[in-house]
């Protein structure tokens, strides 16, 4: 997997002061997408153990508290996104117990495959659903447009 940018201090994505990942690949490629660089898998930065390590020291860092990690993209969900970020979300669970995890995502939920299942299965919040320019709405809170759904899971 790959990366396009790391934010180890957030407050735009999702509730609270986060680390944000937006992560390469994305198939959807929505008309009006503010984050076209980052739909080839390729594009960005190489994925690696160091990175997933930085992140989880991040989160548990006591100088600033992160309520939690936002995955967002291109699109965490992407096929070839997968396996890393199965291994991420399990590696933020397991050390960062008190941390939640937002996903963003253009696939929906209901539709999920079952390795895309496995991940939305260990996340606290997914907002589903492809960018919509005719439905795009800058007051929204954490989405782009109205058929985006914010899906509360735990």
């Amino acid at each position: 997997m790959h990366y396009h940018q790391y934010y180890q201090t957030d407050v735009i994505n999702g509730p609270g002061t986060r680390a944000t990942l937006f992560v390469s690949g994305c198939e959807h490629q929505c008309r009006g997408c503010y984050n076209q660089s980052t739909w080839n898998a390729c594009s960005g930065h190489k994925f690696d153990q160091h990175m997933m390590q930085t992140i989880i020291d991040d989160l548990n860092d006591p100088r600033i508290y992160r309520r939690g990690l936002s995955l967002s993209g291109g699109d965490p969900l992407f096929p070839g996104n997968l396996p890393a970020i199965l291994a991420l979300v399990q590696q933020v669970k397991q050390h960062c117990p008190d941390k939640d995890i937002w996903l963003w995502t253009g696939y929906l939920i209901a539709q999920l495959t079952p390795e895309q299942q496995a991940i939305v299965d260990l996340v606290n919040v997914v907002v589903d659903g492809k960018f919509e320019q005719k439905l795009a709405d800058p007051s929204l809170v954490f989405r782009g447009s109205h058929n985006q759904v914010i899906h509360y899971l735990r």
